[in-house]
């Protein structure tokens, strides 16, 4: 009981993270990117509308993006796991006294007798699919992905951007003015990188504060160039 326990403890701490890596992808570019977009565009306009305009179009081409990038990057680990997983079928029944030998050495790497290693690399031996699962995991260091990873990833990353998109977007819909948009729009999105860095940063290990500092500093600085840009060239 207590063996099934940690496993299962094990298998969720591996989604939360997955899940985490997925937020944190999604919801920095969407509260960075868009907000560059907006301050951009607030030194080049004069009308909010087209702030607006943009900056949803923006939102829902960079969450497709970013989704897409996702689910690629979740299928490649699913190919590239089946890939070598076939490699290992075919080594285990027609390389059997080679994929024997590598079985002895991951045991005598972990301390076992001579005697212990023949006893363990027989019995994992017996099970043809037991023996592949095993050489993936201690010889390759491949766990085997999650089939809906890659749909996951997609939907979780793509969820987070538009999330963080609307965030500096926002203010733009209540005002008439991009200069006031974009004033109240630094406020809120400075305020949320700092919040958001502070968390990622929390659950990461990472210093909180300096983490949230720099993720807030990160943003100011993407969002000053595409606004002094827009100003040059305008």
């Amino acid at each position: 009981m207590s063996i099934d326990t940690h496993l299962h403890h094990k298998e969720q701490h591996l989604k939360s993270s997955n899940l985490l890596t997925d937020v944190v992808i999604g919801m920095s570019d969407g509260l960075t990117v868009p907000f560059a977009l907006a301050a951009g565009l607030s030194g080049a306009v004069s009308s909010t509308n087209i702030i607006v305009i943009a900056g949803i179009a923006e939102i829902c081409a960079g969450s497709i993006a970013m989704g897409l990038g996702g689910y690629l990057a979740g299928k490649t680990e699913q190919d590239h796991y089946k890939s070598e997983e076939k490699r290992e079928m075919y080594e285990v029944e027609n390389l059997r006294d080679r994929e024997i030998a590598e079985t002895k050495e991951f045991f005598a790497s972990i301390g076992l007798s001579e005697e212990l290693q023949d006893k363990a690399t027989e019995e994992v031996a017996k099970d043809k699919k037991q023996w592949v699962d095993f050489m993936m995991k201690y010889e390759l260091g491949l766990d085997k992905p999650d089939p809906k990873r890659a749909t996951k990833s997609a939907l979780n990353i793509g969820i987070s951007y538009i999330i963080g998109g609307i965030v500096p977007l926002s203010p733009y819909f209540f005002v008439s003015s991009p200069g006031e948009g974009f004033k109240i729009s630094v406020i809120v999105t400075l305020l949320c990188l700092f919040i958001f860095g502070y968390f990622k940063s929390k659950v990461t290990g990472v210093n909180a504060w300096w983490g949230a500092i720099r993720v807030m500093l990160i943003g100011a600085a993407a969002a000053a160039a595409a606004f002094g840009v827009a100003k040059l060239f305008d």
